[in-house]
């Protein structure tokens, strides 16, 4: 019988690495119906995102969201794709091989990366066994989500745990939660704000549209109002704004029932009524630009403020694969890793 190769098996492997798992959101593979189908389904169908029963909600999602959504959803997609691919994607890509020679850089050999999305390939199954299989007896999980929310990271811990259930013998496991007050991430979020004003100037204010959820899944326990406006807090304190020239909105809502408030589209409809000419708009619940950035923010909601009397509606790119997210994402880890690293690693660290 022939001998088991051993990256293949994880009992044979020679665990000489931490595995660090990126999770992002995820992306369809093309911009079309066709792809965007399976996709929607997979998100949709997440119990995190929608809670509904699912007698309730079956229905409604098979018979009528992935019968109309998915062409209306591959147009919003064809508008930001790029030769490369989704843009999540693409920079989630980069981010993880500019960490990965971060880490390399800091700790030699002592982490193997890998990018998982939470909905479509690759996924965090896949990925756990291939971080596995080459020899990863501890990993981390690291979800691409500086805010906590039951429907993002809390779905990535599900997926983790319905990936560790298939595993003889799991690595050990830790999860960063969030990062939504770190000081290495606030200061990265406003070096790259202020990167971005010294270069094309300084809007009249500056509006922080993070995702938004159900007000009842807040009543409900979850944290992430909370984190969303401890963020924006501290990141007003860091530009040195007042909290006229920092406001706080929330985007992407859907269905009927009440999401956190007040909604951007709004937002930005009642700030050109007011007479605000040049807005500027960042959105640090993302850590790499995607559809809900790039189609949502700088495209839909420009044609809003534009349409309802405004000059113009800048948008501030997220952090993506920038040096600061790096250097912020790799001291997380690090400090995360804390009791993983060789010993002589860890005092070259006190």
């Amino acid at each position: 019988m022939p001998r088991p190769r051993a990256d293949s098996d994880p009992a044979r492997a020679t665990p000489v690495q931490t595995g660090v798992l990126l999770v992002n959101l995820g992306t369809p593979d093309a911009p079309t119906a066709a792809a965007l189908r399976p996709y929607l389904a997979e998100f949709l169908g997440d119990r995190r995102v929608i809670d509904y029963p699912r007698w309730r909600w079956w229905p409604v999602l098979h018979g009528v969201i992935l019968r109309l959504r998915p062409r209306r959803s591959a147009h919003a997609y064809a508008r930001i794709w790029t030769p490369r691919g989704s843009p999540l994607r693409v920079y989630s890509e980069a981010l993880t091989g500019a960490l990965q020679a971060e880490l390399d850089r800091q700790r030699p050999g002592a982490f193997r990366l890998a990018l998982a999305m939470r909905y479509g390939e690759p996924s965090v199954a896949r990925q756990i066994d291939r971080l596995q299989a080459g020899g990863a007896r501890r990993l981390l999980v690291l979800p691409l989500y500086p805010q906590y929310s039951a429907t993002s990271t809390g779905s990535v811990i599900d997926a983790v745990a319905d990936a560790y259930k298939a595993l003889r013998w799991p690595p050990e496991l830790r999860l960063v939660n969030d990062y939504h007050d770190d000081p290495a991430h606030i200061e990265a979020l406003a070096t790259n704000i202020e990167r971005w004003w010294a270069e094309h100037s300084r809007g009249e204010r500056l509006l922080l549209s993070f995702h938004g959820i159900p007000q009842r899944y807040v009543r409900e326990g979850d944290p992430y109002l909370e984190q969303c406006l401890a963020t924006a807090h501290l990141l007003r304190r860091r530009l040195g704004l007042d909290e006229t020239q920092l406001q706080v909105s929330f985007q992407s809502r859907v269905g009927r029932e009440p999401w956190l408030q007040p909604y951007t589209d709004a937002t930005v409809r009642r700030l050109a009524a007011e007479g605000v000419k040049k807005l500027d708009v960042a959105c640090p619940g993302f850590a790499a630009d995607c559809l809900e950035t790039l189609e949502e923010v700088a495209m839909q909601n420009r044609d809003f403020f534009v349409g309802a009397g405004g000059e113009t509606l800048r948008y501030i790119p997220a952090l993506n694969d920038s040096a600061e997210q790096v250097r912020s994402l790799a001291a997380l880890v690090l400090r995360h890793a804390q009791g993983w690293l060789p010993a002589a690693a860890e005092r070259e660290r006190e």
